[in-house]
């Protein structure tokens, strides 16, 4: 293990708690609003449970997401440095959220205030347990002892191999955060369409099938998941939901028994990203030819 650096990144990569105590790896977390109430979303869901939060959003109440800033992440950085650590951090796709480049503005000022420390800054370009699962990689490198440098390069020639499936439930969720017509959430819910969709190269979310259906939805994740996984009997995946481990562990089942993996690991979709996908929704990562 190179214990000269540090792994840490932000609460959208949703790592279970036990992730972050096996891995010791710290988390900023990022905020969310709900009808005029704020709090921060942490691992050990100090300040609201993500049970909790999906439950207001099945009272239709909207939440509203922010990212972090430069002075959060200055905070941040300097508590490590200050204790000898260099940092690996790996951040929320850079197309999803403002946050990166607020970490890499805090990094330059930090890079020049401590010359003799050292702040790789790397954006996952993804989201949710695809970030978790860039970490756990990056981790898995760390402990076989390569150094910062040569982890960060590795996350960086990585990353593009690192997969998203996931299928929203929740149409209205989309709707009331302003990412869906109210006429287009009104005909999928009409017609029970479940949009599946990826992750970009450029690290944004795309719609890329149209499954009739909820179960239809899932066997479609799988049936994606077929033709881009490599040497998938070698291969630990995550699969994250939006407080419905019943359909995630269906999804678990249905690779199992179609594609066959080494492990299955499972969590929440946190409250950052639920924000915006929703209740019920199911996200598969894993490492494949391409996105």
């Amino acid at each position: 293990m190179n214990n000269s650096y540090m792994i840490v990144t932000d609460s959208c990569s949703d790592l279970t708690l036990k992730m972050v105590t096996d891995m010791k790896i710290d988390v900023v977390p990022l905020s969310v609003e709900i009808e005029g109430a704020f709090f921060k979303h942490y691992p050990d869901e100090r300040e609201m449970s993500v049970k909790g939060f999906y439950d207001q959003l099945r009272d239709k109440k909207v939440a509203v997401t922010s990212l972090v800033n430069v002075g959060a992440y200055l905070e941040f950085f300097e508590e490590k440095l200050l204790q000898g650590k260099d940092i690996l951090y790996i951040a929320f796709s850079s197309a999803l959220s403002g946050s990166y480049q607020s970490s890499v503005i805090a990094s330059k000022e930090l890079n020049e205030k401590y010359p003799e420390r050292k702040i790789i800054v790397v954006d996952s370009l993804s989201a949710s347990m695809g970030q978790a699962l860039l970490i756990w990689y990056a981790y898995s490198k760390q402990k076989e002892g390569l150094s910062i440098e040569d982890v960060a390069q590795w996350v960086e020639a990585n990353k593009l191999n690192l997969c998203h499936l996931f299928t929203v439930d929740d149409l209205g969720t989309l709707r009331r955060g302003g990412r869906l017509s109210g006429a287009q959430a009104l005909l999928g819910s009409l017609l029970k369409v479940k949009p599946v969709l990826h992750v970009t190269d450029e690290g944004k979310l795309v719609p890329i099938k149209k499954a009739r259906g909820r179960k239809t939805s899932l066997q479609t994740i799988v049936d994606l998941m077929k033709d881009t996984i490599q040497d998938s009997k070698k291969q630990t995946i995550f699969i994250s939901h939006g407080d419905d481990i019943e359909d995630a562990k269906y999804v678990g089942k249905l690779i199992e028994e179609q594609i066959g993996v080494k492990h299955i690991e499972y969590g929440f979709i946190g409250p950052v990203i639920g924000a915006h996908s929703g209740p019920r929704t199911i996200a598969v990562f894993f490492m494949g030819k391409q996105r």
